[in-house]
């Protein structure tokens, strides 16, 4: 698996993400209303003209799974048991359609887990980056991970 295991954390790691996404006025439509959020920024083209951004926002919650999704791959996958919870997310400024996000996550904490000898909570922070080089979210993000030397002891000898 492409993620990272307990031990290959460290306080400090920064990643740049290589992956990109360029959003789009589809996703925030189809996020929109699958999600039942009818507010006019997101939907109402000719709303949103006279609002303080002159054009429709895209979702936040959207925001906020692009950039956990796109940190994911390098830090997560495969090697996490869950997520324990998101400490505070922030949106300084606004996505628009046609907007690109790319991702920075640092590690901001390491430790062992108290209950489980196979895992360590590891606490991210993941940071959403517009092509203005504008941090569109900052999200702090906590995972139970596993770790790789339990994977060793529990192979057969």
């Amino acid at each position: 698996m492409p993620g990272l295991y307990f031990e290959e954390f460290e306080p400090g790691q920064i990643i740049d993400h290589e992956v990109r996404r360029t959003v789009t006025e589809t996703d925030n439509v189809l996020f929109s209303t699958m999600t039942l959020n009818m507010a006019p920024l997101h939907l109402d083209a000719e709303y949103s003209k006279d609002s303080i951004h002159g054009q429709r926002l895209m979702n936040s919650l959207f925001v906020h799974g692009l950039v956990c999704g796109i940190s994911m791959h390098e830090t997560t996958y495969g090697t996490t048991l869950g997520n324990l919870g998101f400490q505070e997310t922030k949106f300084p400024k606004p996505v628009f359609h046609g907007d690109t996000i790319r991702v920075r996550t640092e590690i901001v904490a390491v430790r062992e887990s108290k209950s489980r000898d196979d895992s360590g909570i590891v606490t991210f922070r993941h940071q959403g980056i517009n092509q203005r080089d504008e941090i569109v979210c900052d999200t702090t993000r906590v995972g139970l991970m596993i770790k790789k030397s339990s994977l060793a002891e529990s192979q057969p000898a």
